[in-house]
């Protein structure tokens, strides 16, 4: 079992916040900061550090600009010490608010010492689930002052003991959980990531499935890689100790999309490996992250595809919201490059209308059940639904050689979105909003070639100005002050051919395709679809293996559907 030795936090300016010794005697953070820095950015996430004594591997994330470092000796498990650390960015966002700040660190060191020391023991991991961990953690101060404020007690109710009253003011005992998590005391849950005695005065239940697509196409618009990593996020606020059955369902099978699951530990693995597809798990109480896949979408014969022997047209074939490409190497002196956006007329979304008081209270959530392939999102003019899916955020980068030093006459098509030269970053950022996307949308003719429009370019490199723009004077005037001939005819012709000198296109040219981009990504948002093609089939509550719940109680139940992709569909030059 891997052994967590220490845990140092270092701010924005690489100073200590924090250092928290479990066991032995690692090194110091001050110590194994600079061995740290002194590596090249990007930074891996384990460092080996053979200078020290004894030699370290040295275990690092980065979150909200704040460094978390965990030195170990010896020779331990890489993912486990990884997801420690996730593990206590988490916790210490569930407890003080995200983002991740300095400051809220340093205002309640109270707070982050109790969560650090329950959450290992002796150098062993015993408690990382944040429900397990409110039972035993007091609430930071500025919460206690908030609730105290309005009247109500410092501590959370669902954490208090029960009694007659709506809220118990008593002392309540300090229960302790062993090095498994288990509960230590009467008052603990007998779930190890679910809260004691939670109540809900409305009982809800929302499934956010969230897809981040990434997309690699050639320069002929084939697919070579195709990959959309999937998150569930399950919100649950139910009373008492809810049995749940999540049935999620995909064209051609869940068990043919879905590899590589990952599950909360809330999930029974034997109902999913006899049953895929099937979900069944008791919640801890609020937001978590109940499942993550990934889905290869050209599939398990993509590879086939790539064979010389099959035909161009068996390729497979992507419905993406949108894909990107570049022409190079346009104009007389191949300068110039132009950017052709193809928009999916599918996804043009829906205007709605507002929705009524009680939906939009559940922050604009379509219902399960019947109405699950319409569900809803927001009121406003970029809507999406499952049925018309809409897109947004669409931005497109150009990345270009460093040796570019402008690029000018940038012009797109039709008014779509504002480009411009960030010479920084050395790329061209075009920005398309949702309004000037459902424009474009509103001319497609129905043609089912999708929305066309264009960005239009033309680079300059560092020494185009020189070379291009001013003649060779010092060659013009040698050649007419200081020789002399006595042919008068002679004379005539080389003062007619000096003054200028023809301009070399073909040289340009070539001068030129080094300034080129070698490729474009894209950046959107979509909401009501998935990549994958899963879909929340039904939620349900068994109501004879739930406890507390009561009886007739139906939880409302939400869904909602979410593509991202940053910079994720790439297409090379």
């Amino acid at each position: 079992m891997s052994s967590i030795e220490a845990l140092y936090i270092f701010d924005e300016h690489n100073t200590p916040l924090l250092e928290q010794t479990y066991t032995g005697r690692p090194p110091s953070g001050s110590t194994l900061l600079p061995l740290y820095l002194a590596h090249a950015a990007p930074r891996p996430s384990l460092v080996y550090l053979p200078n020290t004594n004894p030699p370290t591997l040295l275990y690092s994330i980065i979150q909200d600009q704040l460094l978390f470092l965990c030195p170990s000796s010896n020779d331990t498990d890489p993912l486990q010490i990884l997801e420690f650390l996730h593990r206590v960015t988490d916790a210490l966002e569930d407890f003080l608010g995200g983002p991740l700040l300095a400051s809220k660190i340093e205002s309640h060191y109270d707070v982050v010492a109790q969560l650090l020391g329950e959450m290992v023991d002796g150098g062993v991991v015993s408690c990382t689930e944040p429900n397990a961990l409110k039972d035993v953690v007091d609430a930071p101060n500025f919460m206690k002052t908030l609730l105290g404020g309005v009247g109500l007690p410092s501590a959370t109710p669902s954490s208090l003991a029960p009694s007659n009253t709506p809220f118990s003011l008593g002392n309540r005992p300090s229960p302790r959980l062993g090095p498994s998590g288990g509960a230590g005391a009467a008052t603990s849950s007998p779930v190890p990531w679910r809260r004691a005695n939670v109540r809900h005065t409305s009982n809800e239940m929302y499934v956010d499935i969230v897809e981040t697509l990434h997309v690699t196409l050639s320069p002929s618009g084939r697919p070579l890689a195709a990959l959309a990593n999937g998150m569930i996020a399950f919100t649950a606020k139910i009373s008492g100790v809810p049995d749940l059955m999540l049935q999620l369902g995909c064209p051609g099978g869940i068990a043919n999309a879905v590899s590589l699951p990952t599950f909360h530990p809330c999930v029974r693995l034997n109902r999913w490996k006899d049953r895929p597809g099937e979900l069944s798990f008791v919640p801890p109480d609020g937001r978590f992250t109940l499942a993550g896949y990934e889905v290869d979408l050209l599939g398990s014969a993509a590879l086939d595809s790539f064979s010389t022997t099959t035909p161009t047209n068996a390729a497979p074939k992507l419905n993406i919201p949108a894909t990107v490409s570049v022409l190079t190497s346009l104009g007389p002196t191949g300068s110039d490059f132009e950017v052709r956006l193809q928009l999916n007329p599918r996804f043009k979304g829906k205007a709605s209308s507002p929705l009524p008081s009680s939906t939009s209270s559940f922050g604009g959530r379509g219902g399960l059940g019947k109405g699950l392939g319409s569900t809803a999102f927001g009121g406003s003019a970029s809507t999406g639904t499952t049925a018309a899916p809409a897109m947004d955020g669409m931005v497109i980068h150009i990345p270009l050689p460093t040796s570019v030093k402008n690029v000018v006459e940038l012009k797109s098509g039709r008014g779509s979105g504002e480009a411009v030269f960030q010479p920084a970053e050395s790329r061209v950022r075009w920005a398309i909003n949702s309004r000037e996307i459902a424009t474009l949308m509103a001319n497609d003719r129905g043609t089912g070639a999708g929305v066309l429009t264009t960005l239009r370019g033309t680079v300059v490199g560092h020494d185009n100005y020189d070379d291009g723009d001013a003649p060779d004077t010092s060659l013009s005037l040698s050649s007419n002050t200081y020789d002399y001939d006595d042919d008068p005819s002679s004379h005539q012709s080389s003062t007619s051919a000096a003054p200028t000198k023809p301009r070399d296109e073909g040289n340009a040219s070539k001068k030129n395709k080094v300034l080129m981009p070698s490729c474009a990504t894209v950046s959107f948002t979509v909401k009501g679809w998935l990549p994958s093609g899963i879909k929340v089939e039904s939620l349900n509550v068994d109501q004879k293996k739930s406890k507390g719940l009561g009886a007739g109680v139906q939880p409302y139940k939400g869904v909602k559907y979410l593509c991202v992709s940053r910079k994720g569909v790439e297409t090379r030059c």
